[in-house]
This record gives C-alpha cells, structure tokens and sequence, in this order.
C-alpha cells in the first residue's frame, strides 16, 4: 500500500487549498481514509477522516465548518478541501489508510506528507 499526499504549499489566511492523496497498491474502496497533521513541536493531531462502509465523515473541531473530506474510489484518491486557512493551520498534512477502518481514529498506512503554510 502506498499513499502520495499533494497539494500543500505557501498561502495567506483566508486562501484555500485541495491536497490530495493518491492511492496504489490497495482496494481504495475498502479503506477508511484520515487526514492527520503535526505542526512544530506538537503531536500529530487527527483532522478528518471517512469510513469505507458509508462515507460517513468526521471532522476535528478546530476544523469543522471550513475543511471537508472527500473520495473518489474510481480515482483511488481522497481529498481534503481547506478554506478559510488561518495561520495556525500551518503543518505537515499526511493521509492515512486502514483496510476495512470500523473507526475515523486508527491506521496502518501512511503517505509522507505534504507542507501547509500559511502566512498571516
């Protein structure tokens, strides 16, 4: 299983961003799909993430409202569309796969991670 994140880069807050993570190596369909991110000095923290049985969707609360998940099985790829971006979105953004994922919060799999910054 291989996950290929895209899409970061430098913006100012209030821009938006689409990362993607391509997917290869697996049934895409049936994965649970998260988004996570780990900015300097802190954790990894969850931010999204959609289940494989019913797309039902779940989101961190310093997200709601302005990030949105997505898939696209027929693509093996999920999205993450970011509006609104303020500057403590700033991060490394990495997707996350598990086979058959019963929840939005454990994984197996990880791409490498995309770089989001996002200027005040």
């Amino acid at each position: 299983v291989q996950l290929q994140a895209s899409g970061g880069g430098l913006v100012q807050a209030g821009d938006f961003l689409r990362l993607s993570c391509a997917a290869s190596g697996l049934t895409f369909s049936k994965y649970t799909i998260g988004w996570f991110r780990q900015a300097p000095g802190k954790a990894r923290e969850f931010i999204a993430g959609i289940l494989w049985r019913d797309d039902s969707i779940r989101y961190a609360e310093p997200v709601k409202g302005r990030f949105a998940i997505s898939r696209d099985n027929a693509k093996n790829t999920a999205y993450l569309r970011m509006n609104s971006l303020k500057p403590e979105d700033t991060a490394v953004y990495y997707c996350a796969a598990q086979y058959y994922g019963p929840t939005w919060y454990e994984y197996d799999y990880w791409g490498q991670g995309t770089q989001v910054t996002v200027s005040s």
